[in-house]
């Protein structure tokens, strides 16, 4: 099973460069003042463009509107929108239609009750990122390390477009992870960093390896 990584949050250019060593089939930039891995437009467009092709530049925003977005990509070169907020399918269509981008869409799970939310983003998101929901009163809409039940994904009918797994993830789970979920794409940000905003390149190689026989 050929599983694709997105390394999430990267903030310098040797988090780059590791990814990249570690097989990312896509990086992430995050555009959220509150998180410790947002960047100004100036560090973004410098990371991306030392991000070789074929690997896909991921734009993370939280709630941005137009004026925001217009003014991330008349600076940044990047390949896939995430909204990472409360963006309702609304919003997500008009986002992918005005922008010319495609889409990825973040969900918040905790419980099966919240499954249900998936399928309104069906046809209108180019790709779903199923991620722990945060706590109650939590500054960040991820990027906390948390994890969600994986067993809540197993043996489901999945969804017509590509979906990622995020959410707690670490060299020591993704395997695991993927087992129970039978998810092709995975996300990890705070589980391969030695500190919030700061990816350990022994972590990421080793979280490639964790998939590497599966």
């Amino acid at each position: 099973m050929d599983i694709a990584i997105k390394f999430c949050g990267l903030t310098r250019p040797q988090d780059v460069t590791a990814a990249v060593a570690a097989g990312a089939r896509y990086v992430g930039f995050v555009f959220f003042a509150k998180s410790p891995r947002h960047l100004t437009l100036e560090q973004a467009r410098a990371l991306a463009l030392a991000v070789p092709a074929g690997t896909a530049k991921v734009a993370l925003t939280v709630d941005a509107d137009d004026a925001e977005l217009d003014g991330l990509l008349a600076r940044v070169p990047v390949d896939i929108l995430q909204l990472h907020g409360q963006e309702s399918p609304a919003r997500v269509a008009e986002v992918r239609m005005r922008f010319g981008l495609p889409v990825m869409k973040a969900i918040g799970i905790a419980d099966a009750d919240d499954l249900a939310q998936i399928d309104h983003y069906q046809g209108v998101a180019d790709q779903l990122l199923i991620d722990a929901k945060p706590p109650k009163g939590a500054d960040l809409p991820g990027g906390n390390g948390l994890a969600f039940d994986w067993r809540l994904l197993a043996g489901r009918k999945y969804w017509a477009q590509p979906w990622m797994l995020a959410g707690g993830l670490t060299p020591d789970t993704v395997a695991q992870a993927v087992r129970l979920t039978g998810a092709r794409q995975v996300d990890v940000s705070s589980g391969v960093e030695s500190a919030p905003g700061l990816k350990d390149a022994a972590r990421m190689a080793a979280f490639s390896r964790a998939l590497a026989n599966l």
